[in-house]
Formats: C-alpha cells, sequence, structure tokens
C-alpha cells in the first residue's frame, strides 16, 4: 500500500508544476512522457537502491527515511520559489520526474515492491498532469502550492514511519 499511496504523492507536484503552464501546445505528449520518466527513474533508482542496500545493510532505513525526509521538505520549500522560466518541453518532464528516482532509491533500500510502485507513479502522474494541464488551459485559478505542501508533508511522515520502522527492528 506505500507503494501506491508513494506513486500518487510523486505525482502531485507534477500537478502542481503543471497547474502553472497555461500555454502548453501538446499536453498529451507531455503527460505522457511524463509518466513514462516517472516510471523510467524509479527503475533506475531501484536498482541503485538495492545497491546501496548490499553495502549499506544495517543503514538503510535510516537513509532512506533521511531521503525521504528531505525530498518532502524539498517539496516545501519549492513553494517559495516563483520564477516561471520557459523550457523545452523534454527538459521540463525529466525535471518534474527526478523526485521519483530519489523516492525509488528510498524503496529500493527498504526492498519494497518495485513494479507496484513503477506502475502506480507512472499512471498517476500521466492522469494527473494530463489533468492539471487541461486545468491550466482553462485559465482556472488553482495554487499548487497547497498540492505540494500536501506531497511534501505526505513524504516527511513516510520517513517519520520508515525511521520509527528501522529503530524497533534494530
Amino acid at each position: 500500500m506505500q507503494e501506491i499511496l508513494t506513486g500518487f504523492i510523486v505525482a502531485l507536484d507534477v500537478v502542481a508544476l503543471y497547474l502553472l503552464l497555461p500555454d502548453v501546445k501538446r499536453r498529451f505528449i507531455l503527460s505522457l512522457y511524463t509518466g513514462i520518466l516517472h516510471m523510467i527513474f524509479p527503475v533506475i533508482g531501484f536498482t541503485l537502491g538495492r545497491w546501496i542496500m548490499n553495502i549499506l545493510l544495517q543503514w538503510s532505513s535510516l537513509i532512506s527515511s533521511i531521503l525521504l525526509f528531505f525530498i518532502g521538505l524539498q517539496l516545501i520549500l519549492s513553494t517559495k520559489n516563483r520564477q516561471i522560466i520557459a523550457i523545452p518541453i523534454s527538459i521540463l518532464a525529466v525535471t518534474a520526474s527526478l523526485d521519483t528516482f530519489s523516492v525509488s532509491i528510498s524503496f529500493g533500500m527498504l526492498n519494497l515492491q518495485k513494479y507496484l510502485f513503477i506502475l502506480s507513479a507512472g499512471l498517476c502522474t500521466f492522469v494527473l498532469s494530463y489533468i492539471s494541464l487541461q486545468i491550466a488551459r482553462s485559465r482556472f485559478t488553482f495554487k499548487g502550492d497547497s498540492i505540494k505542501w500536501l506531497a511534501g508533508i505526505s513524504l516527511i511522515v513516510i520517513s517519520i514511519y520508515t525511521f520509527i520502522n528501522s529503530i524497533d527492528n534494530s
């Protein structure tokens, strides 16, 4: 269940970002590309996470909870940055998908279900990003900050839960 929830949560920051883009021409392509990247980065992250787990077996839960905590904190702090920069769609999708890499490293270190998270992250991101781009095009005023805060706080809560579990299992 944690994998599905986190797959949804990592899609929320894309929603917050894409709600700010009313003039995107190829919304379906951008959504599909972002969804695919939200599946590719976790494959790399899970592989790296498992590799790190073999090296740092005793420290993996602590490190993964720290990673998740700082990813959540970064999402919250990014709500302060208001600069809008025109960048190519492909770079935008890669940038929006990088957080799944970090989260999947943590999940790989925790030995969680890789394919469940990958499918959840990809599908949730595709659907939610397309909906966000449609809403942004309709000029509906909606601030993405609340979604970023929700995603950030959720990742911090998961990191605290992971940390407490690692202490209990020690």
